[in-house]
């Protein structure tokens, strides 16, 4: 069972993503809506992935909680935005993006797949809808790209 922190400043998106992981097998540790709350969440539990929004509240970024949380650990990061395209996200910043609106059945194979990424360095299709890989340089990733 995976670990999964939850950083979203939406609590009605949060509230029902976090329902929907728990009946699927995964363990939520938390729900945050800023930076300060998901870091002191992820520092607590140690998370095997987290889903992290790119904007959060009080004018933070998901791109600061993994940058933290992402020091010596094997934490797998799946971004959910509303604008992947126009992101300046990197394969430094996490495993993957999602855009919003996304159907939750994606956002559990999502993070199987960053999980594979984050453990094992690579994932194989089938990808789901509205999924970008930031990973480094691996067949699938490049696939994907295509």
């Amino acid at each position: 069972m995976l670990k999964v922190l939850i950083a979203e400043d939406e609590l009605i998106i949060a509230d029902m993503l976090e329902q929907f992981l728990i009946e699927q097998g995964f363990d939520v540790c938390g729900i945050a809506r800023t930076v300060a709350d998901a870091v002191a969440l992820g520092e607590l539990h140690k998370p095997d992935v987290a889903i992290l929004d790119v904007r959060l509240a009080r004018g933070g970024y998901g791109t600061e909680v993994a940058k933290h949380l992402k020091r010596g650990a094997q934490l797998g990061v799946l971004y959910a935005t509303g604008e992947s395209r126009n992101s300046n996200l990197s394969p430094s910043d996490g495993e993957a993006v999602i855009t919003k609106p996304y159907r939750l059945e994606d956002v559990v194979r999502a993070l199987k797949i960053v999980h594979e990424i984050a453990t094992v360095g690579t994932s194989a299709p089938p990808y789901p809808s509205g999924l970008q890989l930031l990973a480094r340089s691996t067949p699938s990733a490049q696939a994907l790209a295509a």
